[in-house]
C-alpha cells in the first residue's frame, strides 16, 4: 500500500482459486487444484489421453504461504490438506491464527455439493479434525471474534437443489448448535460477526434487490440494514466488524465497489472501474406486479424503450431467467451477456423479466412452488405477465418474442409447444428432454429432486413436462444457442430440439459457440450470441422506434 513493485507469492500450473489473509497478516491461505502428473502430461502429448468417468478426479487442496521470505530468500508454500476430498472456497482463520475452518465435499463435481461438511485444521502441523458431518450440507464457516464459536450455513435434511439454509452457531470445541430462525428467503450468505460476537451479518435476495441483515444471536431477531432495492454482491465484513464491503449496482448505474459503516448504511463508492462507460440514453426499468391464473401475486421488471411515449404499443420480449431458482434483480442492463437488454431498449423493444414461482427472493414456499410442475403454474405466471403488459398499453400483442437461458431455455422451448402467440423465440442452452438430460448432464440428481424420482420410476411426468415430447405442431421461428463445452446442459439438448423443429419445417437456426461452458465467457462468443439475438428478433418482430 506504500508503493513498490508487486511480487508473486505462488507459481502453480493450475491456478489459485480462493485466498484469505491470516488475522496477523503474516500468512495467506489459498486453494489449488491438483496438477496433472508427468505421465498424464506425457499421455496428453501422445494422444493417449483416454479417461475413466468419475475416476482420478482432481481435488482442490488447502495451502498456506508466509508473506515473509525465508533465510534463502524464498517463500515456500505448505500443503495443508491431503485427504481424499475437495476443499471448497469457504474457509476462515481462527482469531489466534492457529486454526482454519473449511468446508469440503466428496469431489468438485457439481452434483456432490450435497456432501459438503466442515472440518478444522491446525495450521502448524496439518492435523485435521472433523467438525460437523451430518446428512445436511454444511458450508461458510465463520469464527466469532473470540474464537469460541463458529457460525455455519446448514441446509435442510436432505439437502435439496431448491435450497433452504439456516445459520447454526456451534461451540468451537464441538457440541450442539444454536439454530437461528429462518431468514426471509432461507438462503443467507454469511458476511461476518459484530466485534462483540453478539450479532451476525448476512445478505440474501429480497424481491428484485438485495438485503443485508443483522441477527441478534441471543434474541434470534433479524433487522434489515438497507431498505432499498439496489443489487449488492460480494458482501463482506472487515475483521474488526465495523465496515461492510460490497459491489453495488442498479438498472441504470453499472457495478462499482462500495463500503459502508455497519451502524448506518450509507454506501461510499471507492472504485471507478466503469467510469468510462459511454453515457448514452438507457431504457427506464420499473417493478410491475400482476395476479397469475390462480391468483398468486407475481413480480417482475419491465424495461421500456428509450424515450418511450406513454400509450405507444411496442414489440415486447419476454425474458425468462435460469435456475429455476434464479431471480431477476435490478442489475445494470448495459452489462455484457447473451441478451443485450440496453440495445434492445435502444432499438424500440420493451423487455419483461418476470420472477415466476420457483424463483429466489420471495421465500422458501414460493421457491418450492414449482416442484413436479415445470411448465405448469410457472408458465401461467409468465403468460399472465405478458397479458399485464398488453393491458398496460405498452406491448403490441402481435409482436411478441420470448428468450431465456438454461431453465429459461427450457421455458422458452416449452412455451413454443404450448402457444402460438409469440412471433419469435430464442432458446439458450435449453433443457428440452428431461430424461436424456439426467443421463448426460453433470448434475444427474437435479431433475429427480424436482420431480420426485427417476424417469424409469415415473415416465409419464417426464414426458408430460419435456418440450421434446410436446414438440409436434410447433410453428414459432426459434433460434437455439449453445456452448459446445457445456456440461451443465449438454449441447445434445439443443440439437434434439433443433432437429425436431427442422423436421417440421419450422424456421430455425442453431448457433454453436466453440469452447464455451454453460455461460459463454469469451468476449467474441458473447458478441456472437448477442448479435444473433438482435438479428433474430429484428427479422421476426420488425425493427421499430418507440417515437414513430
Amino acid at each position: 500500500l506504500n508503493g513498490g513493485e508487486a511480487e508473486p507469492l505462488t507459481d502453480v500450473k493450475t491456478g489459485v482459486s480462493n485466498f484469505d489473509w491470516s488475522p496477523d497478516g503474516r500468512s495467506i491461505a489459498y486453494t489449488v487444484t491438483d496438477k496433472k502428473t508427468e505421465d498424464e502430461e506425457k499421455n496428453d502429448k501422445g494422444k493417449n489421453d483416454f479417461r475413466w468417468v468419475d475416476e482420478n478426479v482432481k481435488m482442490s487442496r488447502l495451502f498456506v504461504v508466509s508473506v515473509t521470505k525465508g533465510a534463502d530468500g524464498k517463500r515456500e508454500p505448505r500443503q495443508l490438506t491431503t485427504e481424499n476430498y475437495n476443499v471448497g472456497g469457504d474457509f476462515d482463520w481462527s482469531p489466534d491464527n492457529r486454526m482454519i475452518a473449511f468446508s469440503h465435499s466428496r469431489s468438485p463435481v457439481a452434483n456432490d455439493w450435497t456432501t459438503s461438511d466442515v472440518s478444522l485444521i491446525e495450521v502448524s502441523n496439518g492435523k485435521v479434525t472433523s467438525f460437523v458431518k451430518t446428512a445436511a450440507a454444511e458450508s461458510s464457516p465463520r469464527f466469532s471474534p473470540d474464537g469460541k464459536s463458529i457460525a455455519l450455513s446448514v441446509s435442510d435434511i436432505p439437502a435439496r437443489w431448491a435450497s433452504n439454509n439456516l445459520i447454526n452457531i456451534y461451540p468451537a470445541t464441538g457440541g450442539t448448535p444454536k439454530v437461528l430462525a429462518t431468514s426471509f428467503d432461507g438462503q443467507p450468505n454469511i458476511a461476518g460477526w459484530s466485534p462483540d460476537g453478539k450479532r451476525i451479518y448476512f445478505s440474501e435476495a429480497k424481491g428484485t434487490g438485495t438485503r443485508i441483515y443483522v441477527v441478534d444471536t441471543a434474541a434470534n431477531k433479524f433487522t434489515e440494514i438497507n431498505e432499498t432495492d439496489e443489487v449488492l454482491s460480494g458482501v463482506n465484513l472487515n475483521r474488526t466488524g465495523t465496515m461492510l464491503g460490497f459491489v453495488k449496482q442498479n438498472a441504470e448505474i453499472p457495478p462499482e465497489a462500495y463500503v459502508s459503516k455497519v451502524g448506518k448504511f450509507a454506501p461510499i463508492q471507492i472504485s471507478r472501474a466503469n467510469a468510462d462507460i459511454p453515457k448514452v440514453p438507457i431504457g427506464k426499468t420499473e417493478i410491475v406486479k400482476w395476479k397469475s391464473k390462480d391468483g398468486k401475486e407475481i413480480e417482475g421488471l419491465l424495461t421500456y424503450p428509450v424515450n418511450y411515449r406513454a400509450g405507444t404499443k411496442v414489440p415486447l420480449i419476454l425474458n425468462v431467467h435460469g435456475g429455476p431458482t434464479g431471480v431477476f434483480q435490478q442489475n445494470f442492463i448495459g452489462g455484457r451477456g447473451v441478451y443485450p437488454l440496453a440495445t434492445f431498449a435502444a432499438r424500440g423493444y420493451a423487455i419483461l423479466r418476470p420472477n415466476p414461482r420457483g424463483s429466489s427472493g420471495y421465500g422458501k414456499d414460493f421457491r418450492y412452488a414449482n416442484e413436479k410442475d415445470w411448465g405448469g403454474a410457472d408458465y401461467q405466471d409468465l403468460m399472465s405477465g405478458v397479458d399485464k403488459v398488453i393491458e398496460m398499453g405498452v406491448a403490441d400483442a402481435n409482436r411478441l418474442g420470448v428468450m431465456g437461458w438454461s431453465y429459461g431455455g427450457f421455458m422458452t422451448s416449452w412455451i413454443v409447444t404450448q402457444t402460438k402467440r409469440f412471433k419469435a423465440a430464442s432458446a439458450g442452452a435449453p433443457v428440452t428432454n428431461l430424461m436424456s438430460f439426467n443421463g448426460t448432464a453433470d448434475i444427474p440428481s437435479f431433475i429427480p429432486d424436482y420431480f420426485g424420482g427417476q424417469s424409469w420410476e415415473n415416465i409419464e411426468i417426464y414426458q408430460k413436462h419435456s418440450p421434446m415430447f410436446n414438440v409436434k405442431g410447433v410453428t414459432t421461428p426459434t433460434l437455439i444457442q449453445h456452448g459446445e463445452a457445456d456440461i451443465r446442459v449438454p449441447i445434445s439438448q439443443g440439437y434434439e430440439f433443433y432437429n425436431a423443429l427442422k423436421a417440421q419445417n419450422v424456421p430455425t437456426r442453431m448457433i454453436v459457440l466453440p469452447r464455451q461452458p454453460h455461460g459463454p465467457n469469451e468476449p467474441k462468443m458473447q458478441l456472437a450470441a448477442m448479435q444473433s439475438n438482435l438479428d433474430w428478433f429484428e427479422k421476426h418482430l420488425g425493427a421499430t422506434s418507440a417515437q414513430k
